[in-house]
């Protein structure tokens, strides 16, 4: 390598941080690079990241934009960027060689959940792209997800930032298939559709919005990943919300000796379940009666909950099926119930909407099931699905941050968050010829949806 080149490597690194330099016949190239801990050789090793152009004995020549654009879209990523100051810092502090990508990419599949091989063409549309150098080429990006997924500690200590202490956590866990030879996650275990196909686990810990999420090998059950959670972060004084049958007995006493509390739905044959538990205590529940007992069970509470709607509705199938031939056995003191044991001692009615929160963790588990299904034949290795199951965590975040938005503004059941991305995506930043920049008209039903959400992404009148 001739002297001014590593002279000007050396410059180049103040500004751009870790980089190498590559050569192609008698030309020079600089790319930011990061090491990635290999745990098959036991030591780390060198990755290359974002080409930043061509070096020459005047400088550098920035890389080229493939199209020039004078006109971005502005308004929908603009919002999310604002969601994304909540939790920037932490991802700089622990990803600062990939933060830009994490960011990018994060943004664009929020707005446009494009499979990974368009990211780049996304990417480019968006004002933001004019800030934030950061690259997604499919090559930038298999390296990066590689890298952030071989880093589990750093996403350790990202969650762990976002657990705050007391808060009521929900816990469940679901798979998606995968025959790919590459990934040794894939293995054969339970699914609710019991299928004999290879799967890859995930877990999802979520408050108010999303808090941690975690591939596993698909053979693990849930009981025994829950005790690797508890293991893993500090949820002293929390509250943890489960599926049905979720936890065993020595988990749910062991949580207690943690200091950890937990609403545990039973499923209807559950033997600590008591029928006959007087129920004299009511509320009313989205225009749905519920009556509710409750007693104490092995230094813990059941409650029994009965939905006097869901009795009627399970009585008349149960009915129309005997009709068409089809007896199905359940014997009358369940129907319309629902179970819940749990360490809290409380109200009932407390319980029942812990138990109802749960609806969301299933929604979040769709979205973000219906991402992967798209996107992964393209994920060839463990490091790399892990490093996209982070990508997925932090658009699901920013997803969550403007349905709270819409929330608090009163506007959940008028405009949706994909209703709200659009809508703002109607907003564009025009680059004029004489230097001039500005945004385009912005549409009265936008300039009111940004009012009501109190969101300062557009310039005031």
């Amino acid at each position: 390598m001739e002297d001014w080149v590593r002279e000007m490597a050396a410059e180049l690194k103040k500004r751009y941080g870790p980089v190498e330099v590559k050569r192609n016949g008698s030309n020079y190239y600089l790319y930011r690079v990061s090491s990635v801990y290999d745990r098959e050789k036991g030591r780390a090793r060198k990755v290359s990241g974002q080409y930043l152009g061509k070096l020459t004995r005047n400088g550098l020549e920035p890389k080229k934009r493939a199209v020039v654009r004078s006109v971005f879209e502005y308004g929908g990523a603009m919002l999310l960027w604002n969601y994304m100051q909540e939790i920037l810092g932490e991802i700089k502090k622990f990803f600062p060689d990939s933060w830009r990508e994490i960011v990018a990419l994060s943004i664009t599949r929020t707005l446009r959940p494009v499979p990974i091989k368009y990211a780049e063409s996304a990417w480019s549309r968006l004002y933001l792209s004019e800030e934030i150098d950061a690259s997604l080429s499919p090559g930038t990006i298999a390296s990066k997800l590689r890298e952030i997924g071989s880093d589990w500690a750093s996403q350790r200590d990202f969650f762990s930032k976002l657990i705050r202490h007391g808060s009521v956590l929900f816990l469940d866990l679901s798979s998606i298939f995968s025959e790919s030879v590459n990934l040794r996650l894939a293995e054969k275990g339970y699914n609710k559709d019991h299928l004999q196909l290879k799967q890859v686990n995930f877990a999802l810990l979520f408050a108010d919005g999303p808090v941690m999420l975690k591939t596993l090998p698909g053979s693990m059950r849930d009981v025994k990943y829950f005790s690797s959670v508890v293991d893993e972060f500090n949820l002293t004084s929390c509250t943890i919300v489960t599926d049905r049958g979720f936890l065993s007995m020595d988990a749910m006493l062991r949580m207690k000796e943690k200091g950890i509390n937990f609403v545990q739905p039973l499923r209807r044959n559950s033997k600590l379940i008591d029928y006959s538990l007087p129920m004299d205590s009511m509320f009313v529940y989205h225009h749905r009666g519920i009556r509710w007992g409750k007693k104490a069970v092995n230094s813990m509470f059941l409650y029994l909950f009965e939905d006097v709607k869901l009795k009627g509705e399970e009585q008349s199938n149960l009915i129309e099926m005997a009709v068409n031939g089809n007896n199905v056995k359940v014997e009358e003191k369940m129907l319309g119930k629902i179970s819940v044991l749990s360490s809290i001692d409380t109200d009932g009615e407390k319980i029942y909407l812990l138990y109802k929160q749960r609806e969301d963790v299933d929604q979040a588990f769709d979205a973000m099931k219906n991402e992967l299904e798209n996107d992964k034949s393209y994920l060839s290795d463990d490091y790399a699905l892990r490093g996209y199951f982070f990508i997925s965590f932090i658009s699901l975040y920013l997803y969550y941050s403007a349905l709270s938005s819409l929330r608090n503004a009163g506007l959940v059941g008028e405009v949706s968050v994909n209703e709200l991305l659009f809508n703002l995506s109607r907003v564009f930043f025009i680059k004029y010829s004489d230097g001039r920049t500005g945004l385009s008209e912005i549409p009265k039903k936008v300039e009111e949806i940004v009012r009501k959400i109190e969101i300062g992404i557009l310039p005031k009148k």
